[in-house]
């Protein structure tokens, strides 16, 4: 459909619609200009910015990957409707967010690979851009970042379907998918139109017709507590596995704080200290024996670094799955209850902690 336009009423001109030629030419425009997504449907206040392009999963990579002020992960690919592919759009999207979910436990490589396309696109670090872009304080970069956490924990992502033109079939996948499952999946119908220097995008946002029942809503959260904690360890774990994660358990239960987390399909739970009347995560335990260290956090929290390379070196000394590299201001370390079973380990590890106790 053509569209008019002048200037102050004179010199109309009929523009008709163009096509994009290639999809590169579209991933570029949207991570250029976020705003034409029309995610403001889905939250009217919403500040959107896109991390990266080509994002890097093991199902290949992710055209462009975003996230919004309260750390929702949003899962952006784009099709051209002349591309065969289009077809299976929905489940390419699903298929990168089962990727990035089922390695989401090494959130250091994810930020850091984050942190890398941020510095080389505005020459500043993650943390800076957030703090500027979405105007927040250092506590709150750490709440937005810790939310982001969750949600790649959890798998909860908001996949959106960028397309030139969308079949009428696609749209009727994406309301059924949304009224039959968890996810959110939205489609984006682009209308583009091109004026010499100009260029006019007319977004349509599909799928947010659905309102969700809240008890799909309100299951996408879970108590864990010790008993459902391990139960769950058991689907993953060896029976020695487990035993060594009720070990330290019982451990940290006497020496620190422990607090379990709260995501629907993993099982976790936090280890805290006190430091000035506050409590501060040192590390967390999974189900599926992931141990990390929070390094970058307490760093922020005004933890001395020295003292967390002495007790990296140390835990290295133990197991040198523990190493990190010597810049810990953007890294954590993480480990596996696996390689903490043998020998006298799991004694070493409790020594050690509780020596950097009162970090």
């Amino acid at each position: 459909m053509p569209i008019i336009i002048s200037n102050n009423g004179k010199g109309a001109v009929r523009v008709n619609e163009s096509q994009f030629e290639k999809e590169g030419h579209l991933q570029e425009y949207i991570y250029e200009n976020p705003e034409m997504l029309p995610l403001y449907e889905i939250k009217e206040d919403i500040r959107f910015l896109i991390l990266a392009r080509e994002f890097p999963t093991n199902s290949g990579p992710i055209d462009a990957i975003g996230i919004d002020k309260e750390g929702d992960i949003y899962i952006v690919e784009t099709k051209l409707y002349k591309n065969p592919d289009k077809r299976i759009v929905i489940a390419q999207v699903l298929d990168y967010g089962a990727s990035l979910w089922k390695s989401s436990i090494d959130f250091s490589d994810f930020t850091a690979t984050l942190d890398k396309n941020i510095r080389k696109k505005f020459n500043l670090g993650l943390s800076e851009k957030l703090s500027g872009y979405f105007e927040l304080s250092e506590e709150e970069v750490d709440s937005l970042m810790e939310n982001v956490r969750k949600n790649l924990n959890e798998g909860k992502f908001r996949f959106v379907v960028l397309m030139d033109r969308l079949e009428d079939r696609l749209k009727d996948l994406i309301i059924f998918v949304n009224e039959n499952s968890k996810f959110d999946i939205y489609a984006v119908e682009l209308d583009y139109y091109k004026h010499e220097s100009w260029e006019i995008m007319i977004p349509k946002l599909f799928g947010n017709e659905v309102k969700k029942d809240i008890n799909i809503k309100s299951s996408n959260s879970r108590i864990w507590d010790e008993n459902s904690f391990f139960e769950d360890a058991k689907q993953y774990l060896s029976d020695t596995e487990t035993q060594a994660i009720n070990d330290l358990y019982v451990f940290f239960k006497n020496n620190f704080s422990v607090k379990f987390g709260n995501g629907s399909t993993r099982g976790l739970f936090l280890v805290q200290f006190n430091k000035d009347n506050a409590p501060l995560s040192l590390l967390e335990i999974t189900a599926k024996g992931k141990i990390q260290f929070y390094l970058s956090g307490l760093i922020k929290r005004g933890v001395d670094i020295s003292k967390l390379k002495e007790l990296v070196e140390d835990l290295s000394s133990i197991d040198n799955s523990f190493s990190v590299p010597s810049d810990l201001a953007h890294r954590n370390s993480l480990s596996s209850i696996n390689y903490l079973i043998e020998g006298d380990k799991i004694d070493c590890f409790k020594k050690v902690l509780i020596k950097y106790r009162d970090l």
